[in-house]
């Protein structure tokens, strides 16, 4: 099977069965009664509250089963393992919730010390089981860098910050999973590229491929209306996996070009937070940024689309960063 067919048949595959296991866990997760609490104070969210939630099980699994029986590269499955450990982490957090019947799970510090413990092993992978791990290309140049020691830090911080966003970004239908599905496509196709000049790259393009399906699947179920949330197990693992295949396939500095809009969630709370701890003004009607659009009127739909086409027009222009260094 050539390249390009084992893509097609991996996304094919992933799509299929991330739709078959989202219309087999919502009836499920009804039943066990997994739903979710909307936060008090977003006010135009609180008819959602009661829809089923931890649904991004259906495309963890769906692309992780597909990975693992398509790959046989060692780096390919540690991205599909650093996902599912971040989705493990979520799990936990959604649980607690569920269980508690509230809107907080797992304790910020309980957070951070589990995100930091998984990045910590994919850069430990890294640093000595990758063989050139510690590699990164320079956008829009033929140049590849070895980080050496400073990949420690960077890879750590680049884990950390990217699920957190990620997660911030998961706050309206169909959010999260329409820039996702684009991200990791984006990805995909860089890989592909890198791995048709001979760089090795193709099974990494293939689990990017295989979880963009998988999205694009749950967005069946999870575009507005939704029936269906991802919850932390999702987004958590969503970042998990943004994260890993940029690093891993040595692109660590396109993360914030691809995941543009996810930028745009952390920076807009980390802006909000400062001004009202130093000013006692808030810069924004409510942060993150996709509730700041919401509460100036604008549909929730249209805010997704828009996220989504930014995403799409970076993804681009990544696209061309990387053929000019392939």
């Amino acid at each position: 099977m050539s390249g390009d067919e084992a893509y097609f048949a991996a996304a094919l595959t992933a799509f299929a069965l991330s739709a078959l296991l989202c219309a087999a866990t919502i009836p499920l997760l009804r039943r066990l009664k997994a739903r979710q609490t909307v936060l008090g104070y977003v006010e135009k969210h609180a008819a959602k509250s009661g829809t089923p939630t931890m649904g991004g099980i259906a495309f963890l699994l769906a692309s992780a089963i597909v990975t693992f029986a398509f790959v046989r590269s060692r780096t390919a499955r540690v991205a599909a393992a650093v996902m599912l450990g971040y989705g493990l982490l979520g799990f936990l957090d959604d649980a607690i919730k569920v269980v508690l019947k509230r809107n907080l799970g797992l304790k910020a510090y309980q957070k951070i010390i589990g995100q930091a413990g998984i990045a910590a092993i994919a850069v430990a992978y890294g640093m000595t089981g990758q063989g050139d791990g510690t590699l990164a290309h320079v956008p829009f140049t033929d140049i590849s860098v070895d980080l050496g020691y400073w990949y420690i830090p960077l890879a750590a911080l680049a884990y950390v910050a990217t699920v957190n966003a990620v997660n911030l970004t998961d706050g309206l239908d169909g959010l999260a999973a329409g820039t996702g599905s684009v991200y990791f496509a984006v990805f995909g196709v860089i890989c592909a590229m890198t791995e048709a000049a001979g760089g090795g790259d193709g099974e990494i393009a293939l689990f990017s491929f295989a979880l963009s399906a998988a999205l694009v699947a749950f967005l069946w179920f999870n575009s507005h209306p939704a029936k269906v949330f991802m919850g932390d197990t999702g987004s958590l693992a969503l970042g998990g996996a943004a994260a890993a295949v940029a690093v891993m396939s040595h692109n660590i500095f396109l993360i914030p070009l691809v995941g543009i809009m996810y930028v745009v969630s952390c920076i807009s709370v980390i802006v909000q937070v400062v001004s009202f701890k130093t000013r006692g003004r808030r810069v924004f009607a409510m942060a993150p940024f996709h509730h700041h659009l919401e509460y100036k009127g604008v549909g929730e739909s249209k805010i997704v689309a828009w996220y989504t086409i930014i995403t799409a027009a970076a993804g681009t222009i990544a696209l061309f960063s990387a053929a000019a260094g392939v």
